[in-house]
């Protein structure tokens, strides 16, 4: 059988530095870390991952918890978190909160029950978050898509009040006055600044927040539907929606198309989320795109620096996200 000797002798180093280099630990250059991982490959070298979890009283796993799987913005962040995870010889154990703060207590103990090596959250609420049983135990955490107040952890999330902020722009720059606003839940980031990007725009314009046109669902696709109902069934109904995420969007489209009212003809609506079928919708969605993958890959990256290095500063990375204009916001 295959030993770190083997592999130290091969790439003509030390097995202290083959441990470093399968480990992801830092203060290895980039010339020896490519030896190990040649002669790793040229030998087919597998670590005992169950030994080197006793050894280390941690797993090689990472943990993923998400706020709602059935949302298709998670596949590609998920897919950039399982491309870094793999590449550094990590697997994923991948968690659906759903919007619920009881499962995702119950998921974070499950990851201390299976001594993960860090845990990646979008957390459910932004204040009173369990996630600090996990800091509390010493597990690195990293938060994506949402903050977390009050924990001091590594952050990345998109720009939602300037993506929000481009769109309704557009929207009153194509003659739109009465713009619906179709939001998710304020105890989150995204729900809070999204709205804040909504409300910037107005303000800048000259428009008044009318409080009318604006509901507050969960993200999820009946609530899209049910609010634009509410908001297109007004004795003065809106020109223009703006819905905060891609479920939202689908609901109300669900609405806009069961009262048989043309887009944009009748009335505008653009998205917060670009997903591949906008482009084949009819007319095409106008969206605001965020980098999801790029999103899932920083979150790891951070996850990975954090383990190799527990005492580093932490850090937030707030990636831009941007309108993609097409034919349903009046183009």
């Amino acid at each position: 059988m295959t030993t770190m000797k083997d592999v130290a002798k091969l790439a003509g180093v030390s097995v202290a530095t083959v441990s470093r280099v399968l480990n992801n630990k830092p203060n290895v250059s980039p010339e020896l870390r490519s030896k190990v991982l040649e002669a790793v490959e040229e030998l087919n070298y597998r670590r005992d991952r169950v030994a080197r979890s006793l050894r280390a009283k941690t797993s090689l796993i990472i943990g993923l918890i998400i706020s709602d799987i059935r949302n298709p913005f998670f596949t590609s962040v998920v897919r950039g978190v399982e491309d870094v995870a793999y590449d550094h010889g990590y697997t994923l154990l991948l968690c659906n909160s759903d919007e619920d703060p009881a499962k995702e207590r119950l998921y974070i103990d499950i990851m201390l029950a299976e001594r993960v090596a860090g845990v990646i959250i979008s957390p459910v609420a932004e204040v009173d978050n369990y996630s600090s049983v996990l800091l509390h135990a010493g597990v690195p955490v990293v938060a994506m898509d949402r903050r977390m107040r009050d924990l001091e952890v590594d952050t990345v999330v998109v720009n939602n009040v300037e993506g929000v902020y481009q769109a309704v722009c557009y929207l009153i720059e194509q003659g739109h006055r009465r713009i619906g606003f179709i939001g998710g839940p304020t105890r989150t980031t995204t729900g809070r600044e999204r709205q804040e990007g909504y409300q910037k725009a107005l303000a800048e314009h000259g428009l008044g927040l009318e409080q009318v046109l604006v509901k507050i669902g969960d993200f999820k696709q009946d609530s899209g539907y049910q609010m634009a109902c509410q908001l297109l069934e007004m004795d003065d109904p809106p020109t223009a929606i703006f819905t905060a995420n891609n479920l939202m969007t689908l609901g109300a489209l669900n609405a806009i198309h069961e009262k048989k009212l043309s887009i944009p003809q009748e009335v505008a609506i653009v998205g917060f989320d670009d997903m591949s079928w906008a482009q084949s919708l009819a007319p095409p969605l106008t969206a605001v795109a965020q980098p999801t993958y790029e999103l899932g890959r920083t979150a790891a990256d951070l996850l990975l620096r954090r383990i190799g290095d527990p005492n580093r500063p932490t850090e937030q990375i707030c990636l831009e996200a941007n309108l993609v204009v097409r034919e349903s916001s009046g183009a």
